[in-house]
Protein backbone atom coordinates (compact mmCIF):
# COMPACT_ATOMS: atom_id res chain seq x y z
CA UNK A 1 0.00 0.00 0.00
CA UNK A 2 1.10 3.49 -0.93
CA UNK A 3 0.95 4.60 2.94
CA UNK A 4 3.49 2.58 3.52
CA UNK A 5 5.90 4.08 1.45
CA UNK A 6 8.10 7.58 2.24
CA UNK A 7 6.72 10.54 0.99
CA UNK A 8 8.68 10.97 -2.23
CA UNK A 9 10.48 7.78 -2.91
CA UNK A 10 8.22 6.69 -5.97
CA UNK A 11 8.74 7.86 -9.81
CA UNK A 12 5.53 7.70 -11.84
CA UNK A 13 6.57 3.98 -13.07
CA UNK A 14 6.37 3.11 -9.49
CA UNK A 15 3.76 5.16 -8.22
CA UNK A 16 0.71 5.94 -10.92
CA UNK A 17 -0.11 1.30 -10.75
CA UNK A 18 -0.18 1.66 -7.20
CA UNK A 19 -2.31 4.68 -6.88
CA UNK A 20 -4.58 4.05 -9.76
CA UNK A 21 -5.82 0.82 -8.35
CA UNK A 22 -6.22 2.18 -4.66
CA UNK A 23 -8.23 4.53 -5.93
CA UNK A 24 -10.41 2.49 -8.20
CA UNK A 25 -10.87 0.77 -5.27
CA UNK A 26 -11.97 3.79 -3.21
CA UNK A 27 -14.33 4.52 -5.93
CA UNK A 28 -16.20 0.88 -5.18
CA UNK A 29 -16.43 1.26 -1.87
CA UNK A 30 -18.30 4.85 -1.81
CA UNK A 31 -20.58 4.12 -5.06
CA UNK A 32 -21.13 0.97 -2.55
CA UNK A 33 -21.38 3.00 1.07
CA UNK A 34 -22.92 6.35 0.10
CA UNK A 35 -25.88 7.11 -1.72
CA UNK A 36 -25.79 10.21 -3.20
CA UNK A 37 -22.33 9.74 -4.44
CA UNK A 38 -23.08 6.40 -6.27
CA UNK A 39 -26.16 8.52 -7.92
CA UNK A 40 -23.87 11.39 -8.53
CA UNK A 41 -21.44 9.51 -10.64
CA UNK A 42 -24.39 7.28 -12.30
CA UNK A 43 -25.50 10.43 -13.20
CA UNK A 44 -22.13 11.56 -14.69
CA UNK A 45 -20.16 8.59 -15.29
CA UNK A 46 -23.07 6.44 -16.46
CA UNK A 47 -20.64 3.52 -18.26
CA UNK A 48 -18.11 4.01 -15.61
CA UNK A 49 -16.70 0.72 -14.45
CA UNK A 50 -13.16 1.44 -13.28
CA UNK A 51 -10.18 3.59 -14.24
CA UNK A 52 -7.97 2.15 -16.60
CA UNK A 53 -6.14 6.02 -15.79
CA UNK A 54 -6.53 8.56 -13.31
CA UNK A 55 -7.69 11.09 -15.93
CA UNK A 56 -10.70 8.44 -16.11
CA UNK A 57 -11.65 8.45 -12.67
CA UNK A 58 -15.10 10.66 -11.75
CA UNK A 59 -14.42 13.65 -9.44
CA UNK A 60 -16.61 15.62 -7.33
CA UNK A 61 -16.74 19.94 -7.59
CA UNK A 62 -15.10 20.12 -3.68
CA UNK A 63 -18.02 22.74 -3.27
CA UNK A 64 -20.88 19.12 -2.80
CA UNK A 65 -19.60 18.91 0.51
CA UNK A 66 -21.71 22.14 1.39
CA UNK A 67 -24.61 20.75 -0.30
CA UNK A 68 -25.19 17.36 0.47
CA UNK A 69 -24.52 14.98 3.34
CA UNK A 70 -21.57 12.91 2.24
CA UNK A 71 -20.66 10.39 4.13
CA UNK A 72 -19.64 6.06 3.57
CA UNK A 73 -19.78 5.01 7.14
CA UNK A 74 -22.62 4.33 9.37
CA UNK A 75 -23.60 7.56 11.96
CA UNK A 76 -22.98 5.34 14.51
CA UNK A 77 -19.09 5.19 13.11
CA UNK A 78 -18.56 8.74 13.35
CA UNK A 79 -15.95 9.86 15.14
CA UNK A 80 -15.35 13.65 14.45
CA UNK A 81 -16.44 15.94 11.76
CA UNK A 82 -14.50 18.75 9.86
CA UNK A 83 -16.08 22.07 9.29
CA UNK A 84 -14.17 24.43 6.00
CA UNK A 85 -13.56 27.75 7.45
CA UNK A 86 -15.30 29.83 4.74
CA UNK A 87 -16.34 33.46 5.87
CA UNK A 88 -19.77 32.97 4.32
CA UNK A 89 -22.46 30.60 3.28
CA UNK A 90 -22.76 26.98 4.22
CA UNK A 91 -19.35 25.28 5.70
CA UNK A 92 -18.11 21.81 4.03
CA UNK A 93 -19.34 19.28 6.66
CA UNK A 94 -15.99 16.00 6.44
CA UNK A 95 -17.32 13.39 8.43
CA UNK A 96 -13.91 11.25 9.86
CA UNK A 97 -14.48 7.46 11.76
CA UNK A 98 -11.46 6.10 13.69
CA UNK A 99 -9.81 4.79 11.09
CA UNK A 100 -9.77 7.36 8.50
CA UNK A 101 -8.82 10.46 11.46
CA UNK A 102 -5.79 7.98 12.63
CA UNK A 103 -4.87 7.25 8.73
CA UNK A 104 -4.94 10.86 8.12
CA UNK A 105 -2.59 11.61 11.39
CA UNK A 106 -0.68 9.04 10.68
CA UNK A 107 0.54 10.39 7.18
CA UNK A 108 0.49 13.90 8.42
CA UNK A 109 3.24 13.03 10.64
CA UNK A 110 4.63 10.92 8.12
CA UNK A 111 5.35 13.72 5.33
CA UNK A 112 6.04 16.39 8.66
CA UNK A 113 8.73 14.46 9.61
CA UNK A 114 10.19 14.60 6.21
CA UNK A 115 10.55 18.42 6.74
CA UNK A 116 11.28 18.39 10.40
CA UNK A 117 12.73 15.24 11.23
CA UNK A 118 11.82 12.57 14.00
CA UNK A 119 12.68 14.58 17.18
CA UNK A 120 9.79 16.43 18.17
CA UNK A 121 10.52 20.09 18.58
CA UNK A 122 9.72 23.19 20.78
CA UNK A 123 6.53 24.24 18.79
CA UNK A 124 5.70 27.95 18.33
CA UNK A 125 1.89 28.35 17.31
CA UNK A 126 0.49 31.75 15.78
CA UNK A 127 -2.69 31.75 16.80
CA UNK A 128 -4.29 31.90 19.96
CA UNK A 129 -5.30 28.86 22.44
CA UNK A 130 -9.25 29.22 21.87
CA UNK A 131 -8.75 27.82 18.15
CA UNK A 132 -8.90 24.46 19.59
CA UNK A 133 -11.54 24.19 22.55
CA UNK A 134 -14.18 22.37 20.43
CA UNK A 135 -12.25 19.33 19.87
CA UNK A 136 -15.46 16.94 18.59
CA UNK A 137 -16.27 20.08 15.72
CA UNK A 138 -13.25 21.50 14.46
CA UNK A 139 -12.50 24.24 11.78
CA UNK A 140 -10.10 23.78 9.45
CA UNK A 141 -8.03 25.89 11.29
CA UNK A 142 -7.77 24.27 14.93
CA UNK A 143 -7.89 21.01 12.84
CA UNK A 144 -4.64 22.20 11.39
CA UNK A 145 -2.79 23.25 14.86
CA UNK A 146 -4.17 20.30 16.80
CA UNK A 147 -2.98 17.97 13.91
CA UNK A 148 0.47 19.39 13.74
CA UNK A 149 0.89 19.85 17.11
CA UNK A 150 1.62 16.38 17.57
CA UNK A 151 5.14 17.34 15.80
CA UNK A 152 5.98 19.92 18.71
CA UNK A 153 6.97 19.92 22.56
CA UNK A 154 6.39 22.94 24.46
CA UNK A 155 3.57 24.48 22.95
CA UNK A 156 3.82 28.86 23.09
CA UNK A 157 0.75 30.50 21.52
CA UNK A 158 2.11 33.70 20.43
CA UNK A 159 -1.25 35.49 19.94
CA UNK A 160 -3.99 36.46 22.76
CA UNK A 161 -7.67 36.15 22.50
CA UNK A 162 -7.46 39.22 20.87
CA UNK A 163 -5.18 39.14 18.57
CA UNK A 164 -2.75 40.94 19.88
CA UNK A 165 1.18 39.29 20.34
CA UNK A 166 1.47 38.02 24.07
CA UNK A 167 4.99 39.39 24.11
CA UNK A 168 5.03 37.97 28.04
CA UNK A 169 5.33 34.19 26.43
CA UNK A 170 6.92 35.24 23.08
CA UNK A 171 9.71 35.96 25.08
CA UNK A 172 10.08 33.27 27.78
CA UNK A 173 9.79 30.68 24.46
CA UNK A 174 12.63 32.16 22.72
CA UNK A 175 15.06 32.69 25.62
CA UNK A 176 14.09 29.13 26.50
CA UNK A 177 14.72 27.93 22.70
CA UNK A 178 15.76 30.25 20.55
CA UNK A 179 19.37 28.62 20.02
CA UNK A 180 18.28 25.44 19.08
CA UNK A 181 15.80 24.02 16.48
CA UNK A 182 12.35 25.12 16.23
CA UNK A 183 8.84 24.44 15.00
CA UNK A 184 6.87 27.62 13.65
CA UNK A 185 3.37 26.79 12.38
CA UNK A 186 0.84 29.44 11.53
CA UNK A 187 -2.32 30.20 9.05
CA UNK A 188 -0.48 32.32 5.94
CA UNK A 189 -2.70 35.73 6.40
CA UNK A 190 -2.17 35.78 10.35
CA UNK A 191 1.08 35.21 10.57
CA UNK A 192 1.80 38.37 8.10
CA UNK A 193 -1.24 40.62 9.84
CA UNK A 194 -1.02 39.36 12.80
CA UNK A 195 2.73 38.94 13.38
CA UNK A 196 5.24 39.85 11.28
CA UNK A 197 3.45 43.17 10.50
CA UNK A 198 2.78 43.56 13.83
CA UNK A 199 6.11 43.24 15.22
CA UNK A 200 7.41 45.12 12.39
CA UNK A 201 5.02 48.11 13.68
CA UNK A 202 6.20 47.56 17.02
CA UNK A 203 9.64 47.99 16.12
CA UNK A 204 10.28 44.32 17.53
CA UNK A 205 11.75 41.67 16.29
CA UNK A 206 12.86 38.46 17.41
CA UNK A 207 15.73 35.84 16.94
CA UNK A 208 14.99 32.23 15.70
CA UNK A 209 17.78 31.29 13.56
CA UNK A 210 17.29 27.50 13.42
CA UNK A 211 13.90 28.12 13.26
CA UNK A 212 11.63 25.87 10.40
CA UNK A 213 8.22 28.10 10.05
CA UNK A 214 5.91 25.91 7.78
CA UNK A 215 2.43 28.27 6.62
CA UNK A 216 -1.04 27.81 4.95
CA UNK A 217 -3.97 29.27 3.98
CA UNK A 218 -5.23 32.74 3.08
CA UNK A 219 -2.67 33.74 0.36
CA UNK A 220 -5.96 35.69 -1.37
CA UNK A 221 -5.84 38.44 1.12
CA UNK A 222 -2.20 38.96 1.26
CA UNK A 223 -2.29 39.09 -2.78
CA UNK A 224 -4.74 41.64 -2.36
CA UNK A 225 -2.13 43.61 -0.18
CA UNK A 226 1.02 43.07 -3.00
CA UNK A 227 2.82 40.83 -0.60
CA UNK A 228 3.85 37.75 -2.64
CA UNK A 229 5.99 34.63 -1.51
CA UNK A 230 9.36 36.25 -1.77
CA UNK A 231 8.43 39.61 -0.07
CA UNK A 232 6.58 37.49 2.26
CA UNK A 233 9.72 35.28 3.43
CA UNK A 234 12.12 38.25 3.10
CA UNK A 235 9.94 40.23 5.94
CA UNK A 236 9.77 36.90 7.86
CA UNK A 237 13.65 36.39 7.51
CA UNK A 238 13.97 40.22 9.22
CA UNK A 239 11.33 40.79 11.89
CA UNK A 240 12.19 36.63 13.41
CA UNK A 241 15.55 35.85 11.80
CA UNK A 242 14.11 32.81 10.22
CA UNK A 243 15.27 31.96 6.95
CA UNK A 244 13.47 28.33 6.20
CA UNK A 245 10.00 28.86 5.04
CA UNK A 246 7.82 26.58 3.45
CA UNK A 247 4.37 27.02 2.08
CA UNK A 248 1.80 24.05 1.99
CA UNK A 249 -1.14 23.34 0.39
CA UNK A 250 -4.27 21.21 1.71
CA UNK A 251 -7.57 21.59 2.39
CA UNK A 252 -10.33 20.46 4.95
CA UNK A 253 -11.75 17.93 2.07
CA UNK A 254 -8.76 15.65 2.08
CA UNK A 255 -6.67 15.86 5.35
CA UNK A 256 -3.51 14.75 5.88
CA UNK A 257 -2.00 13.94 2.71
CA UNK A 258 -0.59 17.64 2.48
CA UNK A 259 1.74 19.49 -0.38
CA UNK A 260 4.87 20.94 1.08
CA UNK A 261 6.91 23.56 -0.49
CA UNK A 262 9.99 23.06 -1.27
CA UNK A 263 13.40 24.80 -1.73
CA UNK A 264 12.65 25.51 -5.26
CA UNK A 265 9.50 27.01 -4.62
CA UNK A 266 7.61 24.53 -6.00
CA UNK A 267 4.54 22.22 -4.04
CA UNK A 268 4.97 18.56 -4.31
CA UNK A 269 2.56 15.79 -4.53
CA UNK A 270 3.31 13.19 -1.46
CA UNK A 271 2.97 9.34 -1.96
CA UNK A 272 -0.25 9.04 -1.22
CA UNK A 273 -1.56 11.91 -3.23
CA UNK A 274 -1.61 13.15 -6.71
CA UNK A 275 -2.95 16.30 -8.46
CA UNK A 276 -4.31 16.53 -12.20
CA UNK A 277 -5.21 20.05 -13.88
CA UNK A 278 -8.31 20.08 -15.98
CA UNK A 279 -8.97 22.93 -18.63
CA UNK A 280 -12.59 24.43 -17.87
CA UNK A 281 -14.50 24.08 -20.51
CA UNK A 282 -13.60 20.55 -21.84
CA UNK A 283 -12.83 19.38 -18.79
CA UNK A 284 -9.66 17.94 -20.43
CA UNK A 285 -6.37 17.32 -18.32
CA UNK A 286 -4.04 19.61 -19.48
CA UNK A 287 -0.32 19.24 -20.15
CA UNK A 288 2.66 20.24 -18.19
CA UNK A 289 3.12 24.37 -17.98
CA UNK A 290 -0.92 24.61 -19.22
CA UNK A 291 -2.93 26.12 -16.60
CA UNK A 292 -6.23 24.85 -15.57
CA UNK A 293 -8.60 24.06 -12.36
CA UNK A 294 -6.89 21.50 -9.97
CA UNK A 295 -8.35 17.98 -9.05
CA UNK A 296 -6.89 16.42 -5.82
CA UNK A 297 -6.64 13.09 -5.45
CA UNK A 298 -6.06 11.28 -2.21
CA UNK A 299 -6.35 7.61 -0.71
CA UNK A 300 -6.58 8.40 2.48
CA UNK A 301 -10.50 9.62 2.20
CA UNK A 302 -12.75 5.96 3.09
CA UNK A 303 -15.37 7.40 5.65
CA UNK A 304 -16.08 9.95 3.39
CA UNK A 305 -15.88 10.34 -0.25
CA UNK A 306 -13.16 12.43 -0.73
CA UNK A 307 -10.68 10.91 -2.58
CA UNK A 308 -10.88 12.53 -6.26
CA UNK A 309 -12.47 16.34 -5.83
CA UNK A 310 -12.45 19.20 -8.25
CA UNK A 311 -11.09 22.32 -6.85
CA UNK A 312 -12.18 26.00 -6.88
CA UNK A 313 -8.30 26.83 -7.04
CA UNK A 314 -6.34 27.67 -10.87
CA UNK A 315 -3.09 25.53 -11.21
CA UNK A 316 -0.17 24.67 -13.26
CA UNK A 317 1.72 21.43 -12.92
CA UNK A 318 5.08 22.31 -13.89
CA UNK A 319 6.56 18.51 -13.93
CA UNK A 320 7.02 15.12 -12.50
CA UNK A 321 9.96 13.05 -11.00
CA UNK A 322 12.61 15.88 -12.36
CA UNK A 323 12.11 18.84 -9.69
CA UNK A 324 15.72 20.20 -8.63
CA UNK A 325 15.00 19.56 -4.71
CA UNK A 326 15.41 16.05 -6.00
CA UNK A 327 12.05 14.55 -4.49
CA UNK A 328 10.20 12.03 -6.73
CA UNK A 329 6.79 13.26 -8.05
CA UNK A 330 4.47 15.58 -9.65
CA UNK A 331 5.31 19.40 -8.50
CA UNK A 332 3.16 22.28 -9.35
CA UNK A 333 1.87 25.71 -8.70
CA UNK A 334 -1.31 27.18 -7.24
CA UNK A 335 -2.15 30.64 -8.94
CA UNK A 336 -5.23 31.87 -7.26
CA UNK A 337 -9.35 31.27 -6.84
CA UNK A 338 -11.64 30.49 -9.46
CA UNK A 339 -13.60 33.25 -10.39
CA UNK A 340 -16.77 34.31 -8.56
CA UNK A 341 -15.64 31.27 -6.06
CA UNK A 342 -15.58 32.28 -2.32
CA UNK A 343 -12.41 32.90 -0.44
CA UNK A 344 -12.16 30.47 1.96
CA UNK A 345 -8.93 30.14 3.32
CA UNK A 346 -8.36 28.47 6.77
CA UNK A 347 -7.10 31.93 7.76
CA UNK A 348 -10.43 33.81 6.67
CA UNK A 349 -12.03 32.80 9.11
CA UNK A 350 -10.48 35.91 11.28
CA UNK A 351 -11.04 39.69 9.99
CA UNK A 352 -11.37 42.91 11.35
CA UNK A 353 -14.57 43.13 13.28
CA UNK A 354 -15.15 39.67 13.86
CA UNK A 355 -14.83 37.24 16.88
CA UNK A 356 -11.93 34.48 16.48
Amino acid sequence: MLVEREPYSLNAAEKQPLLLAELNELTKHHQQDCSPYRQLVAAQWPDFVAAEQTEQLPYLAVRLFKQLKLQSVPDADVFKVLYSSGTTGTPSRIVLDSATAAMQSKILVKIMQHWLGKARLPMLIIDHPGVIKDRSHFSARGAGIQGLSFMGRNHCYALNDDMSINFEALDQFCQQFGDGPVFVFGFTFMVWQFFIQELQKQNKTIVLPQALLLHSGGWKKLQDQAVDNTTFKQQVLAQTAISKVHNFYGMVEQVGAIFVECEQGHLHCPSYADVLVRTPGSWQTAAVGEEGVLQLLSTLPRSYPGHSLLSEDRAVLLGEDNCPCGRLGKYFHILGRLPQAEARGCSDTFSSGTTP
